[in-house]
């Protein structure tokens, strides 16, 4: 009986221990596990799809599905010479010649497109992309004009420049023309600074641009439309090339015009009266020389102009330099 009892005992000791263990599981399966925020905001991040990128190992390797595709036409055969015909003792002999003709041309069609580009520049003016929107540009018809990075705002040739001030700008901002001319620091040799003059009152304004301009070496060129700003700088670009000869007196060669430049510079002394003291005097020297009862005698000279012969005694020097200015010796005159 005790047995029995030992074994029921062990029995019931069994079966506590499995339902202990069953009652441990259970609660292990009801614990909630909170995740971190690491893992929250890493599991919200939207993944990149994987690439479907696979590198090549070579370029034809990579293009090499062209030739499959209906885009892909056969290369043409490589051209014949035509220079088989020859017999090869000529081939022999122009082969030297083709291949320095062939050098030649290439050399010379190499860089033929450089010199049209900067051909085609240069026959245009260069305009800087600060003047967009000015309706200046819209003025400018008898030149060619483009768009370019330049520092000056028109770029009229290799040494000559503009740059555009509008008065009423100015009066809003008075160093800006200062700046500006500072930054082309001595790169160009004509220097134009085109004015607008688009107020009533300009006095002063115009006088600070005029101080500005003489200051830094720049020419002031003053424009009172838009169409005559235009005017301006299509006259610049178009003379930019040409000789002064325009705009420069003719001085004659001949002894008796050259005389006549240099005696007309004394007040009341004309043409005709040149004519006369040349002819009655024969020479430069004498007329400086002549007294004023000489002078008198003259036909058209008179007292009063014969008055003028002390100028020539006291400005005696001045005459010297002006026969020198103007190529004249104490010669004989042509009778």
């Amino acid at each position: 009986m005790e047995v029995d009892d030992e074994e029921r005992q062990k029995q019931s000791a069994g079966e506590g221990e499995v339902e202990e263990e069953r009652e441990n599981e259970r609660k292990k399966s009801v614990v909630i596990k909170i995740p971190s925020y690491q893992e929250v905001f890493e599991t919200s991040q939207a993944k990149p799809p994987p690439s479907l990128f696979r590198p090549s190992s070579s370029f034809a390797e990579a293009f090499s599905f062209i030739k499959n595709s209906e885009f892909y036409s056969t290369p043409p055969p490589p051209p014949t010479s035509s220079s088989q015909s020859v017999p090869s003792q000529v081939n022999s002999a122009s082969r030297p010649s083709e291949a320095s003709c062939s050098s030649s041309s290439a050399s010379a069609s190499v860089p033929s497109s450089a010199p049209s580009l900067s051909v085609h520049n240069r026959n245009a003016i260069l305009v800087s992309h600060r003047q967009k929107g000015n309706p200046l540009l819209k003025h400018i018809r008898n030149v060619r004009w483009m768009f370019a990075d330049v520092v000056c705002d028109y770029l009229l040739g290799q040494n000559s420049c503009a740059l555009y001030l509008s008065l009423r700008y100015h009066l809003l901002h008075p160093d800006y023309l200062y700046y500006r001319i500072r930054e082309l620091n001595k790169n160009f040799k004509l220097r134009v600074v085109l004015c607008h003059v688009d107020i009533e009152d300009v006095v002063k304004p115009l006088l600070e641009v005029t101080r500005t301009a003489l200051l830094h070496d720049c020419t002031l060129l003053c424009g009172w439309s838009l169409e005559e700003c235009g005017r301006y700088l299509e006259t610049i670009k178009v003379y930019e090339n040409k000789p002064a000869d325009i705009i420069q007196g003719q001085m004659d060669t001949d002894y008796m015009s050259r005389l006549t430049h240099a005696l007309t510079t004394v007040r009341h002394i004309n043409k005709t009266d040149v004519v006369t003291l040349g002819s009655a005097f024969g020479s430069l020297s004498r007329i400086m020389d002549a007294s004023m009862e000489e002078l008198a005698r003259c036909p058209g000279i008179g007292e009063r102009k014969a008055c003028l012969s002390e100028i020539y005694y006291v400005e005696k020097s001045d005459v010297d330099i002006n026969m020198d200015c103007f190529g004249l010796s104490r010669q004989q005159l042509p009778v």
